[in-house]
This record gives C-alpha cells, sequence and structure tokens, in this order.
C-alpha cells in the first residue's frame, strides 16, 4: 500500500493542471454573472409580445453588485413547464453584458442555499451521531474527496489530460484518503484498499473493452455537444472515466464490509483456519452484491427515469430500445461496475483471510 500511495502521489503530481488553458466561456453558455435577487410581485397580465396570450409578470429586485436595489419584470407564458413564484422568494439572475455597454437580466433558477445548508447539517449530525470520531472522520474524508474531485480531476480533464488516467490516479486518491481517513491504518483497511484497487484496475479495463466494442460517441446528452468546444477532449475518454468514478464508492463499500467480515469472524472464532474464514466471508459477499448490484440498476433507473418513460410511450421493441446509445450507455455503466464490484468480494475476502490466519494482527 506504501507502493500503491507513492505511485499515485507521484502520478498527481505529474498530471496536475498546473495551467488552466484560456476558454471562451461564451462557447459553453456561460455569458455573464449571476446574481442574487427577490421577488417583489408576481400578477397575471397579457404578454406584451401576444395580447391574446397570458403570463405571469414577475418584478425582481436585484440584492448583490453594482445593481442592487434595481428592479426587473419579466414575463414567463402561463403554461404548464414554467416556473411558479412567491412573493418574498430567494432567486438568481443572469446579468449579460451586451456590446454597446448595456446589461440584459434574466431569471435564471431558484436559490437553494438554505435549503442545501439545512440538509447538509442534518446529514452532518446523522453521521455523526451514529458514528461519532469515525463520523468526524468520514466527513473529513467526504470533503477531501469533493477537493480532489473539484481541485484535481475535473481541472486537469479540461487541461487535456487524459481523461481516463485522471479518473484513475484520482480514483486512487479518493479511496486512499476515504478508507484510511476513516477506519484508520491497520491490516483490514489495506486488505480492502489492495481489494478497491485491484478491482478498480479491472473496472477500467473492462470499461476499455466495452466502450471500444460498442462504438459509442459520447454525445448522449445535451452538456456533451458543448464540451466539444473544449479542445483536445476526447469523448470517450469522458465516458471511460464517469464509469470509474461511477463504480468508485460502491468499490469502497464491499471492500470494507468484506474485510471487516473476515476480521469480525476471526474475533468471534479465532481457531478458524483460512478455508472456514474464507468461506465464511463469501456466504457473507454473496448477500451483500446481490443487494450492491439491485442499487446500482436503481440508482441509474432513477437517474434516466424521464427518458425511459419517453422510450416507453415510443412503443418500440425492447432491443431497439436497449441498443441507443444513452440507454445501452446506462445498461453498459450497470453491468461494467456490478461485475468489477462481484470481483471485489472473492480478491478481498481471500486477501484478508490471507492476512488474518497467517499473522496475530489485530483490526485497530
Amino acid at each position: 500500500m506504501l507502493v500503491l500511495a507513492a505511485l499515485v502521489t507521484a502520478a498527481l503530481a505529474i498530471l496536475w493542471p498546473y495551467n488552466r488553458p484560456e476558454l471562451d466561456l461564451g462557447a459553453f453558455g456561460f455569458v455573464g454573472d449571476v446574481v442574487d435577487a427577490e421577488v417583489l410581485s408576481a400578477e397575471e397580465g397579457a404578454c406584451s409580445y401576444a395580447l391574446d396570450l397570458d403570463c405571469i409578470l414577475v418584478s425582481f429586485v436585484i440584492l448583490e453588485g453594482e445593481s442592487t436595489g434595481e428592479t426587473f419584470i419579466q414575463e414567463f407564458p402561463d403554461e404548464p413547464g414554467q416556473p411558479g413564484f412567491e412573493v418574498g422568494e430567494a432567486v438568481l439572475l443572469s446579468l449579460t453584458p451586451f456590446e454597446d455597454g448595456s446589461i440584459g437580466i434574466q431569471y435564471a433558477d431558484r436559490n437553494r442555499d438554505v435549503l442545501l445548508g439545512v440538509l447538509a447539517l442534518a446529514f452532518g449530525a446523522a453521521v455523526v451521531g451514529l458514528g461519532r470520531f469515525r463520523g468526524v472522520a468520514a466527513l473529513l474524508a467526504l470533503a477531501m474527496s469533493v477537493a480532489v474531485l473539484v481541485f484535481f480531476i475535473l481541472p486537469a480533464i479540461i487541461a487535456g489530460r487524459d481523461a481516463v488516467l485522471v479518473a484513475l490516479v484520482g480514483g486512487g486518491a479518493i479511496m486512499l484518503i476515504s478508507l484510511y481517513l476513516a477506519h484508520g491504518y491497520n491490516p483490514l483497511t489495506h486488505s480492502a484498499a489492495l481489494g478497491a484497487f485491484g478491482a478498480l484496475a479491472l473496472t477500467a479495463g473492462l470499461s476499455w473493452l466495452v466502450v471500444t466494442l460498442g462504438r459509442f460517441t459520447g454525445l448522449v446528452t445535451e452538456e456533451s455537444f458543448f464540451l466539444l468546444a473544449l479542445p483536445g477532449l476526447d469523448l470517450n475518454g469522458i465516458l471511460l472515466a464517469g464509469i470509474v468514478l461511477g463504480a468508485l464508492g460502491a468499490l469502497d463499500d464491499v471492500t470494507v464490509t468484506q474485510a471487516s467480515a473476515v476480521w469480525e469472524v476471526h474475533g468471534a472464532n479465532p481457531s478458524l483456519g483460512f478455508s472456514e474464514l474464507y468461506a465464511a466471508g463469501l456466504r457473507v459477499g454473496r448477500d451483500h452484491i446481490v443487494s450492491t448490484v439491485n442499487t446500482l440498476l436503481l440508482a441509474y433507473a432513477g437517474a434516466s427515469l424521464p427518458l425511459l418513460i419517453l422510450f416507453t410511450l415510443s412503443e418500440q421493441p425492447l432491443g431497439v430500445v436497449a441498443s441507443s446509445e444513452v440507454v445501452a450507455l446506462e445498461i453498459a455503466r450497470t453491468l461494467v461496475g456490478s461485475i468489477g464490484l462481484v470481483s471485489a468480494v472473492p480478491f478481498t475476502t481471500w486477501l484478508s483471510s490471507k492476512v488474518v490466519s497467517s499473522s496475530e494482527t489485530s483490526r485497530r
């Protein structure tokens, strides 16, 4: 593990995006600033562009920046799919500068900072309440994992580094940070980490094979078309990186569970040898992997539910729907990630059983 940690650290230094390229953000749809605002009023009235149509006339007041205190009225057609507004509601407005010096103002979205802050506090309280000190360590590991994603993985891909290599190195760093911060430096964590690295390598290799044979273009979402403006970006590499990172969290869960199960069985009956420990751990792994695979399927299905509803309405044959790139990609992600998880169970269980049965190791 020390060797792996050294390799990951060296790769982080080599791939680090020291110089972010200068990009025209207008090509990605980012044309101005976003400021806090508040709804002053929302009234029904005739649309200015068609007096025979009804609109909701919403008045906003800007709360920050050079335009603080200025009011702005925008029309929203009175039809399904349009946002609803209440007086006093916090929103975000986008300010777009024009060549003549004027500034265009438009509704961007609702301001959900308070809601997200309350949810984050509730989540933190729940984790710390149950996990206590280890819960604090888990939250710290989560924060550092987000930092790796935000400050290394995403900027490195934008800077033109190989997306798959970046995902593997960044994923390895996240794994090391989360496992050792949450579970400590001990033989159990070593076994779980080695099992996770092995399964991660298999997942990456299998992902490359599937994406190559499937001839995926990577243009499956609206965001993908915007990314074409990035110089030298490999969309297939983005697909591979997404599959690798998507399987990472579940790999941590599976490998730690397997290693912990073997250690607990050994603690309950220290006389058990390697074969008995391996068989007991594998029984736990079978139950765990079945529920985890189902979790992955439901997670992907939930994220793509509107799309799946549209395909159902189309009444196309199942084979036609499944072969479309957007659906086939989700199926491939689920199956590749699941194969990686399945492989992690016997390997981590074997390694943990070997370690705990061959020496007087301790979990702590």
